[in-house]
């Protein structure tokens, strides 16, 4: 592989060739593979030939030929591209156009006219994303179909590598284990780092802005009153489908925000993780009591 093939793959689609330039201008000295596409139906052609290409969206919302938001189900409602993330750039920045955009699927949104450095933190973050979601998509192909087998189950975890580790492992137990990890990979993360571990929305905001998210977790973890401390899950299969229970030892949370994303937290580096596994990975996702306890179901 070359190391142009290695880099992330960014289509562009804006059917104003200036945005285009514009958004090129401000990305090209990233580590990324640019592309272009001019309209909806230029995008969906170059997606549908080679899926497997393209890391990242960024749409626009509205162009001729087929629109963003149309683009964006048929991305959607594909296998292969469903866990794509997508950046929708709008004018329209209005609650119910971004909320909008949201339940359509775009978790990542930029409001026209936007700033270099906007530009290019939204891309960091779902390229991140993008990273590690593949990461653990890629290793649960690995593990086949024998977790096809279990029927009742109990695991302990304590670390984020736990967490990656069991979800990798444990989707595979679940029909459609591509999509179901990516919202186990979420729920697992949040009962670490939020639950046991007690950092909260504000204070991981600031972590990754500095860059000390990673040595933050790792101190806490070290931290005698956390050692004692682990997230457990239980699994059970069903006659009728595959349930999961993901239970921490932390003092909750107020959950109910988070079911859907919200616009007032579109911009920030993290926060999307509940509402994608919601929306993407299960059929039905229940959070109890405190917030420390969420039961995953997906159907047969």
């Amino acid at each position: 592989m070359s190391e142009n093939q290695a880099l992330p793959t960014i289509l562009i689609v804006d059917d104003e060739e200036f945005n285009v330039e514009i958004i090129m201008e401000y990305l090209e000295d990233g580590d990324y593979n640019l592309e272009a596409a001019y309209d909806g139906a230029e995008a969906w052609e170059k997606l549908q030939v080679d899926p497997e290409r393209f890391d990242i969206i960024v749409l626009d919302r509205m162009m001729p030929n087929m629109n963003g938001l149309e683009v964006l189900q048929k991305i959607k409602e594909h296998p292969v591209l469903m866990n794509r993330p997508v950046i929708l750039q709008t004018a329209m920045a209005a609650k119910e156009e971004v909320l909008e955009g949201m339940r359509a699927g775009a978790y990542y949104y930029l409001t026209k006219p936007f700033e270099e450095t906007m530009l290019q933190s939204v891309i960091a973050t779902a390229i991140e994303d993008r990273k590690r979601y593949k990461q653990v998509v890629d290793e649960s192909e690995l593990f086949g179909r024998t977790f096809d087998f279990l029927c009742d189950a109990r695991f302990q975890i304590q670390t984020i590598n736990a967490a990656r580790d069991l979800a990798t492992a444990l989707s595979n137990a679940f029909p459609d284990p591509g999509r179901v990890v990516i919202g186990l990979l979420e729920i697992l993360i949040n009962a670490v780092e939020h639950g046991n571990l007690g950092i909260t929305y504000d204070e991981k905001s600031e972590l990754k802005e500095n860059g000390s998210w990673e040595e933050e977790v790792n101190r806490r973890l070290a931290d005698p009153i956390n050692q004692d401390k682990f997230v457990e899950v239980s699994f059970k299969r069903e006659l009728q489908g595959v349930r999961a229970v993901i239970k921490d030892q932390g003092k909750g949370f107020d959950w109910q925000p988070y079911l859907e994303m919200d616009p007032s937290r579109v911009f920030d580096s993290h926060g999307r993780g509940i509402a994608m596994s919601r929306m993407i990975s299960f059929d039905s996702t229940e959070f109890r009591g405190c917030g420390n306890e969420v039961e995953v179901y997906v159907a047969t």
